[in-house]
């Protein structure tokens, strides 16, 4: 039986689980069924990226299973899959593992696979091949194999997606002399007839380059080229070279231009694919004329030694590998990284023509259920709330305030009756168990600090509106004060952030809708010097935690007035997309962090993101020229870390996983920005990364030694060291035990901050007990637990 941890890998996304919502294409809520099927298994974080609309795409296994040797294979799937987060989407390579088909391969499925190849056991897996290798499957015998082009767009279409990038290996063609021979590969069938939207350096250069324009026509096909740069009519790239000689049926400017296509194919009633070659880059180009000659000499050989049929294909690529002196293998590893890279950034602009996780990733349920819209709302109930909403004349001082989403949420369980299907009916009502809650994240990690004793000042915004009122009176009954909480006139035309969630009989999400905007209003909707900054003034928080579902904007303004009035500021980055906000400057407002914030003049102390907001994080300073100023460069130095012998330093504390992923190394690199990262790693419990001031006593204490990454000179003002710990997960579940993944990430930030609040200096020694509480909250019904009350003791055992 599977087991999950403190923080199951359902929790590492935001949206997670039976109450994220969906901006799925129509393919996945058609299949739904079938995607839960035992021949057919999508991983938690794919699921949840395809259903909250975060950009996902799609890489092939064949080149790992017969395109590259192990374990270079491994080292080129782990790069893919770094490409696609270091350029904001989601990887989802797919394969097929003991016959059953896997979208979105873990790291040790990947190894398993291409070892697997190695032994040549591993089957080339086509759309012919779905049915032949899963029933062997079925029939006990298990065996692996490595998707083509057509099985991978056939098994991403089935799980909702639409970009797929691709090197090009397996993407065939017609095959010269296809007029007779008809060796047309099947991935140009494929493309149309499934709507998937490949990336690819075109077919192979051996190949008949007009007549597979031509039958790619005839099927229906839009192909297009990056242009690359280039002005006017460009060719269509000949795989290892950048021209064929052929002009390409259409030139495509950009991604925002390839993720429109896509976009208005999708609302058409066209079932085709479409195909975006990405020539190879510049540096990597061959010569056409060497080419040629090159591919020539091949075929000749070919034809000359009886190689037809399907061993035609790889007797010619050896061949030309051989002929070329290695230089067609150097083009290939740049090519299928550059097409990925590209794949990745289609999939990005095609997520915000959908409404992209940036304006609809959701909220973290909470565990009070509001009370009905119609109680609690009279004239004087009203007048009441506004008024604690408005006034602050009366405030006190608190340990922490908390400025994040406030969210209605709605759960429709569907309840099937004996013989029906699980999924309900659709046009027509369905009996139902319906509750509401409480949500947000902001809400979620106040309720979480406030539970284990610290004094809880929550900022946030509504509508005046029935689900306004309802999240007012509901807060007031977990006695968190509503008077941070702006109150939108219906002039303004907000609506109270809500979220409903249509689940099928077994629970499992079937649709969801989400309206979140009144969160990305303009700053000047919200009056922050006439509301909150005398909120801020007032209470004196020594922390507040600041999430990311506000506009860039707002994230900025909150950050500088916290710092304005003596808070330390700890990071919630909610989502991938979201967590990038911090480093992100617009016309109005500077961002949160940019190159002067760098400590000691660091506005954020403390972040909590899971390893995919921080390869956002990471990716978002880099590209903002945050580590090439001056003070991120001072930081380092002082840092004195070592030139040799980094990695295995890093892995003897952490892991070779962890170190192969870069999660360590991205977070020792955002130090001088963000002083102390907790990084929230799943079943593998929480990395903390932290910078020590001088004279810390860690420093010198021995039972530390094994933590301290490395030491600044004595000399140094600024730096005493780099502190690194692996906190591995606190229990281990049985997965029935687990009632509800929502808001644990959240609990394991609010225990933190409670801690910190209570007067405890060091992380490491809340962070177990902050992990414990995460546990609780995985094993209650709804969002964080109302069991937290009974860690108080303990939390207040952590004060010095």
């Amino acid at each position: 039986m599977s087991v999950y941890t403190t923080l199951c890998s359902r929790c590492l996304c935001r949206t997670a689980g039976l109450r994220a919502a969906t901006r799925a294409p129509h393919s996945i809520r058609q299949n739904h069924s079938f995607t839960r099927s035992k021949f057919f298994q999508v991983s938690e974080e794919v699921r949840d990226a395809v259903a909250t609309g975060k950009p996902v795409v799609a890489l092939e296994s064949t080149i790992y299973t017969h395109g590259f040797p192990y374990p270079e294979s491994v080292a080129l799937a782990s790069l893919l899959e770094t490409v696609v987060r270091a350029n904001g989407g989601i990887p989802a390579t797919i394969g097929i593992l003991n016959g059953v088909a896997r979208i979105g391969l873990q790291a040790d499925e990947l190894i398993e696979l291409a070892s697997a190849a190695e032994k040549r056991n591993a089957l080339k897996v086509s759309r012919r091949d779905l049915g032949y290798i899963c029933g062997l499957g079925m029939a006990g015998k298990h065996v692996h194999g490595g998707t083509t082009v057509s099985g991978t767009m056939v098994l991403a279409h089935l799980a909702g997606i639409r970009v797929f990038g691709t090197g090009g290996l397996d993407l065939g063609g017609v095959h010269r002399g296809g007029e007779l021979s008809m060796d047309i590969s099947a991935d140009l069938t494929e493309l149309g007839r499934t709507p998937v939207a490949v990336v690819s350096s075109g077919c192979k250069s051996f190949l008949d380059i007009p007549r597979t324009i031509e039958y790619l026509e005839t099927e229906g096909v839009c192909v297009g080229t990056f242009a690359d740069g280039r002005q006017g009519a460009v060719d269509l790239p000949a795989f290892f070279t950048r021209d064929s000689g052929i002009k390409s049926p259409k030139t495509i400017e950009n991604e925002a231009d390839a993720a429109a296509i896509i976009y208005a194919q999708s609302k058409l009633p066209v079932s085709s694919g479409i195909l975006f070659a990405n020539p190879v880059p510049e540096e990597h180009s061959i010569p056409k004329s060497e080419m040629d000659a090159v591919i020539d000499e091949a075929l000749r050989l070919a034809d000359e030694e009886g190689y037809h049929g399907s061993d035609n294909t790889p007797f010619v690529l050896a061949k030309i590998k051989e002929l070329s002196g290695g230089k067609t293998v150097v083009a290939n590893r740049s090519l299928v990284e550059a097409n990925v890279k590209r794949a990745a950034r289609v999939a990005v602009e095609l997520s915000k023509l959908d409404g992209s996780a940036a304006t609809n990733e959701q909220h973290m349920p909470a565990v009070s259920r509001v009370q009905r819209a119609d109680q609690g709302t009279s004239s004087e109930a009203k007048a009441k709330l506004h008024l604690d909403s408005q006034s602050t004349a009366q405030l006190g001082k608190v340990d922490v305030l908390v400025a994040g989403s406030l969210a209605i949420d709605l759960a429709c369980d569907y309840i099937a009756a004996a013989g029906q299907a699980a999924i309900p009916v659709p046009r027509t009502s369905n009996p139902a168990v319906i509750e509401q809650s409480l949500g947000g994240v902001g809400h979620n990690v106040a309720f979480a600090s406030k539970s284990l004793g610290s004094s809880v000042m929550f900022c946030s915004v509504i509508g005046d509106d029935l689900s306004g009122r309802a999240a007012l009176s509901t807060l007031q009954q977990e006695n968190i004060s509503t008077r941070g909480v702006k109150v939108l006139p219906p002039s303004s035309g907000a609506r109270t952030a809500q979220y409903v969630a249509v689940n099928n009989a077994t629970r499992d999400l079937h649709v969801a809708m989400a309206d979140m905007g009144i969160l990305q209003l303009p700053t000047e909707v919200f009056d922050f010097d006439g509301f909150w900054e005398p909120i801020l003034s007032r209470t004196r928080p020594q922390w507040v935690v600041v999430d990311a579902n506000w506009s860039p904007e707002l994230i900025s303004k909150w950050v500088e007035a916290s710092k304005k009035h003596g808070a330390r500021v700890a990071f919630e980055p909610v989502s991938t997309a979201k967590s990038q906000a911090l480093f992100k400057e617009t016309h109005e407002v500077a961002a949160a962090i940019g190159e002067s914030a760098c400590v000691p003049n660091n506005s954020v102390s403390l972040a909590a993101p899971n390893e995919f907001e921080l390869s956002a994080m990471y990716t978002a300073a880099r590209d903002n020229g945050l580590f090439d100023s001056v003070g991120w460069w001072r930081i380092i130095d002082a840092m004195g870390m070592s030139s040799s012998g980094s990695r295995d330093r890093l892995i003897a504390m952490t892991s070779a996983t962890l170190v192969d992923t870069g999660i360590p190394q991205q977070s020792i690199q955002l130090l001088p920005f963000l002083p102390c990262i907790i990084t929230k790693l799943g079943s593998r419990g929480a990395l903390l990364t932290q910078l020590l001031r001088p004279g810390d006593a860690r420093l010198t204490a021995p039972e530390y030694s094994p933590y301290i990454l490395s030491r600044a000179p004595p000399t140094d003002e600024l730096i005493g060291g780099v502190y690194m710990r692996l906190f591995p997960a606190a229990a281990m579940l049985k997965e029935g035990d687990i009632v509800s993944v929502n808001g644990a990430g959240d609990t394991l930030l609010g225990a933190v901050i409670a801690g910190l609040a209570s007067g405890q200096e060091r992380v490491e020694n809340i962070l177990p007990l902050a992990q414990e509480a995460s546990l609780l909250t995985l094993k209650s019904a709804g969002g964080v637990s109302t069991d937290l009350a009974r860690l108080q003791p303990r939390f207040k055992s952590l004060a010095p």
